[in-house]
């Protein structure tokens, strides 16, 4: 039967880019919420509500069992992972299924398999995707050295079930390498529980270039080109955009066409991303597939004219795909900056408070996509993700252009948000070039950091703020009554 109702396994930012789709498509659509979040603009949205109950939010939005009953209390025929949370746990996607409800993503057993590093890439050998020289802690601590130390140096280890940069770590000299892999087995064992590690060649000054595949579950596949993800802080991306800058076409060939024969080999269905390292030398290597929507998705939606979201409920639906490969075309260039609440001058810590006010910025070409409103609280509990600010250009020089304007127009007060940091980055000479690697935030780390503020220009900054302020302006310039009424007169 087609969907008709989808619950949104997830919160903030996601779950409104979900409902606006739905929304969109006439769908109806329930959120479920911890009551953390009961002020959210996803649950406002939202045609039902659902409170998740637990002691920890992030263990509400993780409760299974919860979400499958909020889905039968409200008639809900379909779930959405969106990104983060359960999006990449086969067993839950498997329970949904079981449920007798329609799993808006992957087939189980294809999360599962990409899920688990290790298999993933002996699944990419076996089908002729390259990965780079690896071995997998199969026996004692002792053994792992030893045949790691083989590969040679500098090494990246990683956890087999891992993702956002968690469990990972550079290796550069024998010496390191005992401790670094003690200290990623016990990172992955906190965050996955799943202790196993492997360690692979590093490459220096690598690019990470992804390619978004869409297919129907039935071996028809199309891509829909690359995106450069490079710029990164703590192994977890914060600019995104497509075309990847000073990308051979030959080689933008050659990389989206191992990503599709990558998941067409795995009968791939709804929409995925194939992750590469590329080697300054040209060699590309595998890294992992991303079963679910990216959180850079709409840089590809704005070139290409697609609605991802929409992609995915068409084929949950059942629909074969109804694009071959020369229908998709680029249009353009688009960049996505991710708006976090951290310190960028303090190594990128997550900051916390209430957002005082908020200016969008409205411009052709720009697009906003959030889960914030002003007087929302922004705790610890969650990725400190805030937003995504897109702009599209007619060329990569226009679309800077408008993300530098954008982010000038952008107001986001009462928390510590990276956007000045991120203006920074899209003035400095290097990243204007293109001169783009996994390296770049701390390669450029002096250049990148804010100067210091005279006293008179921070005053200047804090009045300017205050007076844009309302509740500010009624204290200082409002006339109490009675004496209002009294008029100019004073006793």
């Amino acid at each position: 039967m087609p969907i008709t109702t989808i619950l949104i396994a997830n919160r903030g930012e996601i779950a409104c880019r979900i409902q606006r789709t739905a929304r969109a498509l006439g769908l109806r659509t329930t959120a479920v919420y911890h009551f953390a979040d009961r002020a959210a603009p996803h649950v406002a949205a939202a045609d039902a509500q659902v409170e998740l109950l637990a002691d920890a939010p992030t263990a509400a939005y993780l409760d299974v069992h919860q979400l499958l009953a909020a889905a039968r209390a409200t008639g809900a025929d379909a779930v959405h992972p969106g990104y983060g949370f359960l999006a990449e746990n086969a067993r839950f996607a498997a329970a949904v299924e079981a449920a007798g409800l329609t799993f808006i993503g992957p087939q189980p057993e294809v999360i599962d398999l990409m899920g688990d590093k290790i298999r993933a890439r002996e699944f990419a050998v076996q089908h002729g995707v390259p990965v780079a020289p690896s071995c997998t802690q199969t026996g004692t601590l002792d053994e792992f050295v030893v045949a790691a130390s083989a590969l040679g140096f500098p090494l990246l280890i990683k956890a087999a079930a891992g993702g956002g940069g968690k469990g990972m770590s550079i290796v550069r000299a024998a010496g390191e390498l005992r401790e670094c892999a003690q200290q990623s087995a016990a990172a992955a064992t906190r965050y996955f529980a799943d202790g196993r590690i492997y360690a692979e060649r590093y490459v220096e000054r690598p690019r990470h270039i992804e390619v978004q595949v869409l297919g129907d579950g039935r071996g028809r596949l199309v891509h829909l080109f690359e995106r450069e993800c490079s710029v990164q802080r703590r192994f977890q991306k914060i600019i995104e955009e497509t075309p990847a800058p000073n990308l051979p076409s030959a080689q933008r060939d050659r990389i989206c066409e191992a990503a599709v024969n990558l998941a067409g080999a795995a009968k791939y269905r709804n929409v995925g991303t194939v992750e590469f390292i590329l080697a300054p030398d040209g060699e590309f290597y595998f890294l992992e597939m991303n079963t679910r929507l990216q959180v850079e998705h709409p840089v590809t939606e704005t070139v290409t004219g697609f609605d991802l979201v929409a992609a995915q409920i068409r084929i949950a639906n059942g629909e074969d795909l109804w694009l071959t490969q020369d229908q998709v075309r680029q249009r353009g260039h688009a960049i996505e900056c991710r708006i976090c609440a951290e310190q960028p001058e303090h190594d990128f810590r997550p900051a916390t408070g209430n957002i005082k006010r908020l200016r969008i910025p409205h411009a052709d070409g720009v697009r906003f996509d959030s889960g914030i409103t002003e007087g929302l609280a922004v705790g610890a509990a969650f990725d400190s993700m805030l937003a995504k600010l897109v702009c599209h250009g007619v060329d990569r020089d226009a679309a800077i252009a408008r993300m530098r304007q954008a982010l000038h127009d952008l107001v986001l007060l009462g928390v510590d948000t990276n956007v000045g940091y991120l203006a920074r980055i899209f003035e400095h000479p290097a990243f204007v070039a293109g001169q783009l690697h996994t390296g770049f935030v701390v390669e450029h780390a002096a250049s990148l950091r804010a100067a210091p503020l005279a006293p008179r220009e921070r005053a200047a900054i804090l009045l300017a703020a205050a007076l844009a302020t309302d509740e500010f302006r009624r204290m200082a310039f409002d006339i109490p009554e009675p004496h209002a009424s009294i008029g100019h007169w004073r006793n």
